[in-house]
Formats: structure tokens, sequence, C-alpha cells
């Protein structure tokens, strides 16, 4: 018998959508029982839109939108995404790093880059729910209006995602332990929400900070998704920031991302 008339060895696969599922299933039980990284990406953010809600529903400040639609709201909004992308995510891929679970993936027919995605598509689950959790009490208790413009509105909070997932990834390539990586995210959240506006106005700011905060992702974020709110341009600035976050971080985390 000739041997290149017998039957082919089937190549082997890889591993499909049924181990993603399961790697899902598996992550979305992991971030279930981190309490912590729970209830602060859905609770903070509603305490936020609570305690400023007195003093900005009834202010409108245009077209009939209130400045509880356009400050509030963004800035609730790009809360959640970051609480998660720049807190969370960086914490759970470090420690999967320092037990050597994407080393061991490694040698499986399931890449680590499946524990990437799937801990990906968990976390922004997550993010979807806090806001959608969020949005839902703006629109029942305090009246909120929704977006003049949805579709953009939408496509400016996944670009608000692409950039804290980004730096997110940041941290989780220079951090060696969960901890540390969460003593980083935790830092670096802070920082971004005094320059972005969340513990006040970005006019308090030091004159020299001021022109920074317009560039660092939650003050862009928060211009982005306010302008498309009330159906006006999106700033320039504000996009080119959160595009050149999202290249930076890439290029960055590429550089210096481990698997071990």
């Amino acid at each position: 018998m000739n041997p290149a008339d017998a039957p082919s060895a089937a190549a082997p696969k890889g591993p499909g959508l049924r181990a993603l599922w399961v790697l899902m299933g598996c992550e979305a039980r992991m971030v279930m029982r981190d309490t912590s990284g729970l209830i602060i990406p859905l609770g903070m953010p509603l305490l936020i839109l609570v305690t400023s809600a007195a003093s900005t529903v009834g202010e409108t400040v245009r077209d009939g939108f209130t400045a509880f639609d356009l400050f509030v709201l963004p800035i609730v909004f790009v809360t959640v995404v970051a609480l998660i992308g720049v807190i969370n995510m960086p914490s759970f891929l470090a420690s999967y790093r320092k037990t050597g679970v994407l080393l061991r993936l490694g040698a499986t027919p399931a890449s680590p880059m499946f524990v990437l995605v799937a801990h990906a598509l968990v976390s922004i689950a997550q993010a979807a729910i806090g806001i959608a959790l969020a949005f839902g009490v703006a629109l029942v208790f305090f009246g909120a209006n929704p977006p003049a413009n949805p579709g953009v509105a939408l496509a400016i909070l996944l670009l608000v995602t692409a950039a804290m997932y980004g730096v997110g990834m940041i941290i989780a390539s220079l951090a060696p332990t969960q901890n540390s990586a969460l003593a980083i995210g935790f830092v670096v959240f802070l920082a971004f929400a005094a320059m972005g506006g969340l513990f006040g106005g970005r006019q308090a700011l030091p004159p020299a900070l001021a022109p920074l905060a317009d560039w660092l992702p939650v003050g862009a974020g928060t211009d982005a998704l306010g302008a498309a709110w009330a159906g006006s341009a999106i700033p320039l600035a504000a996009l080119l920031a959160l595009a050149a976050t999202v290249a930076i971080s890439a290029a960055v985390a590429g550089l210096f991302f481990r698997w071990e």
C-alpha cells in the first residue's frame, strides 16, 4: 500500500467555544467569590450617584439636560469601568502569573490567551451590570434623561473601556504580585479620579495640573461621554487622549507582559 494513499491523521484541534465558556464560568465564579471586587464597582458608583443627585438633578444645563445627566452620570459610568479595569483585572492576572496558572496553561491546548479573553469578557459583563444598575437607579429615582445619541454614547463607553483596560494591562505587566497590583491600581485609580473631577470639579485643580486632567482617561472619558449625552460634538482632544491611551498601553503591555 502506498503511504500516500493511507488516510491522513486528523490534525489536532485547539480549544473551541465550549472551552471558552467553561473558562468564563470559572472566571465568573472567582469574581463572585471576591466580595470586595464584586461589590465596590457596583456600590461605590451608586454612592456617588445618590450623594450627587440632590445638588444636580434640578439644575438644567443645556436643552433640557441637567447637570446630573451631563456630569454625574458620565463620571459614574467611567468610575465603574475604571474600578474594574484598573484595580480588579490587574490583580487577577498578577495572581494567575504568580501561582503559575498561565505558565501551566501554556503546555495545554487551552493557551493562556484563552484565560485573558475569558476574564476580559466576564469583567466587561460585570461593568455592563454596574452601568445598567446605576442608569436604572438614575432613571427610576432621579428622572435622568437618556442620551441624545445612544449609539455615540455606547461607542464612547467602549473606547473608555479599552483605555482603562489598557492601563490595567500595564499594571498587570509590571506588578509582581496580586497585592502589589491592587496597591498600584488603587493609587492610579485615585490619581485618575482626583484629576477627572470625581472628588470635586476640575476647576479646583492647581493651574499647572488642570490642562493635564483633560488628557487622562477619566477626564477625557467624562468629557466625551457628557458631549455624547447632550448630542454635542465630541471634543477632539478627548478622543485623541483615549485613543492614545489605548495605543500606548498596548505597546507597553506587549513589551513587558510575561506569562510567568
